[in-house]
C-alpha cells in the first residue's frame, strides 16, 4: 500500500486520491484513551482507513510489545518508547511526542480536600490518609519514588493500593478502597463520583510525555503514518485539552 497524500485543513485529513483503505492497529497509553475516542471517528471519516485501538499503561504496553505482540502504531511514556525502539521493536525514525500530562490528586467526591500545596502538606496529607491508590503504570512508578524521595514509602507502602492495566485510580476512590488517589489528569476526568483536587506541588511534579513510533513489523505503516500526522495537528489541541492533556512540543 502507497502512503496516500493529505492535506491537514482545519482538523480534517483530506484524502486527496483513492488510494486502498485500511485497518490500523494501535496500542496506546490510557492517558489518551478519551481524547483520541473523540477524534479516531473524525480521522476515519477524512481518511477512509479504520482504526482498531487497545489501551493500557505503559508498563503493561512495553511487556506486551516486548514480548512480541505486533500492532501498527504503539503510544505510550516516553521512557516507555524509548525502551522499545532500543529493543528494535518500533522504528526510531517514526518517533513522534503526542501529548503530555502531569500527576493530579483526587479524592471521593464530598470529602474534605487534603492539603496538597506544597512537598510538606502533601506528605502529612498522605501520611493521615487511611488509605491511597496509584496506577501500576507510569505515573505509579514516579508516585513510588516521590514517596520515597519524601521519606514515607515505608509506611505508605502498607496502605497503598496498585491498579491493574485498564483499572482506573478514580473508581479506587470511588469505591473508597483508597481516600487519596494519584493519577494522570486525562483518566481522571472521565471518572464520575471523584472530586479532583489539584496537581501534584510545582516542586513535586512529574509531566509525562507520550510518545510512540511505528512497529518495526506494521502491517499498515503508510496508513498509521497519515493517523500519525493527524494525531499531531494543530487542530487536535482543543481536544486534547478538553481531555486533561497538552499538545506535546516538537522540535
Amino acid at each position: 500500500m502507497r502512503l496516500r497524500s493529505i492535506v491537514v485543513t482545519a482538523g480534517f485529513l483530506l484524502a486527496s486520491d483513492l488510494a486502498e483503505t485500511a485497518e490500523i492497529q494501535l496500542l496506546a497509553s490510557g492517558a489518551v484513551k478519551e481524547a483520541y475516542l473523540e477524534l479516531l471517528p473524525n480521522f476515519e471519516k477524512a481518511s477512509g482507513h479504520t482504526v482498531k485501538a487497545a489501551w493500557s499503561n505503559t508498563t503493561d504496553i512495553g511487556k506486551r510489545v516486548a514480548g512480541g505482540e505486533v500492532t501498527d502504531l504503539v503510544i505510550l511514556g516516553n521512557n516507555g518508547t524509548e525502551a522499545l525502539i532500543q529493543d528494535g521493536k518500533l522504528v526510531a525514525s517514526t518517533r513522534t511526542a503526542f501529548a503530555k500530562s502531569g500527576i493530579y490528586v483526587a479524592v471521593r467526591t464530598g470529602a474534605p480536600a487534603p492539603d496538597i500545596g506544597s512537598a510538606d502538606a502533601l506528605k502529612r496529607s498522605v501520611l493521615a490518609a487511611k488509605s491511597v491508590a496509584y496506577s501500576g503504570g507510569a505515573s505509579g512508578t514516579y508516585i513510588v519514588t516521590m514517596f520515597q524521595k519524601l521519606g514515607i514509602y515505608d509506611e505508605v507502602r502498607a496502605k497503598a493500593s496498585v491498579t491493574k492495566p485498564n483499572e482506573p485510580v478514580g473508581g479506587k476512590v470511588v469505591r473508597g478502597d483508597a481516600e487519596i488517589g494519584f493519577h494522570q489528569l486525562s483518566e481522571l476526568i472521565p471518572v464520575k463520583g471523584i472530586d479532583i483536587v489539584g496537581p501534584l506541588p510545582a516542586e513535586l511534579q512529574e509531566v509525562t510525555v507520550f510518545s510512540g513510533a511505528l512497529h518495526s513489523a506494521a502491517k499498515e505503516p503508510d496508513a498509521a503514518g497519515v493517523l500519525i500526522k493527524f494525531l499531531i495537528a494543530p487542530a487536535a489541541a482543543d481536544t486534547l485539552k478538553k481531555h486533561g492533556l497538552e499538545p506535546a512540543v516538537r522540535n
